[in-house]
């Protein structure tokens, strides 16, 4: 009698028990099941800033410009360009002091031509640095520091570092003429990109190599 009523109070007991297992298996599972989603969802967004690519060219673009002189080569931003006559073929004499008072115009991809340039004239060199300058018909090409920004020539003539400094016409040959100021593409710079040519920074500040 005693072992019947033990046996009829032990399988609610039993019953409760088991369902109680079951509750907490339930509930341990979805709360591992969450977890591994949380964790798997963080994986994706950090491969998602794997990749920057900003693809600039870097490449010059050399057009024309006119004046009262006649038509000469320019960036496209209107820059003025010179070649030298103290370089001999298409290598530069020109570094040091006089690389900071007459920039070499460089380019990081391959120099286009617009307006009146031909694009069958350009070409680059290798500098001592490793920068590439740009050619035009084989002469070296220059910036003047002392052009205080496009629409400027005030090197033409200049005679600094013991050679005379001539702006370039879409021949090739220098323009001997005057020529202080001039409008900006003047002679059409077509479709050619507004990029800036790089003009090395420290330009202006090494502007004192003695021009005349």
């Amino acid at each position: 009698m005693r072992n019947l009523t033990v046996s009829r109070m032990s399988a609610p007991a039993r019953l409760a028990t088991g369902i109680g297992g079951v509750v907490g298996v339930a509930l341990l599972a979805a709360a591992c099941s969450s977890g591994s989603s949380s964790t798997a969802a963080a994986g994706p967004a950090s491969s998602a800033a794997a990749s920057s690519g900003a693809s600039a060219s870097g490449a010059t673009v050399i057009t024309t410009a006119s004046s009262a002189a006649g038509t000469f080569l320019t960036t496209s931003s209107g820059r003025a360009v010179y070649l030298w006559v103290k370089d001999t073929g298409d290598t530069s004499a020109c570094s040091g002091a006089c690389a900071g008072a007459w920039p070499p115009v460089t380019t990081t991809g391959t120099a286009t031509a617009a307006g009146g340039a031909k694009a069958s004239d350009l070409g680059t060199i290798t500098r001592s640095d490793g920068t590439k300058q740009v050619t035009y018909d084989g002469h070296p090409l220059y910036y003047f520091a002392g052009d205080s920004g496009p629409g400027t020539a005030t090197g033409q003539g200049s005679d600094s570092f013991g050679a005379k400094w001539w702006l370039v016409a879409p021949s090739g040959s220098d323009v001997t003429a005057a020529v202080s100021s001039f409008t900006a593409g003047g002679s059409g710079s077509g479709s050619a990109p507004s990029t800036p040519a790089a003009t090395p920074a420290a330009s202006s500040s090494s502007a004192g190599g003695g021009w005349s």
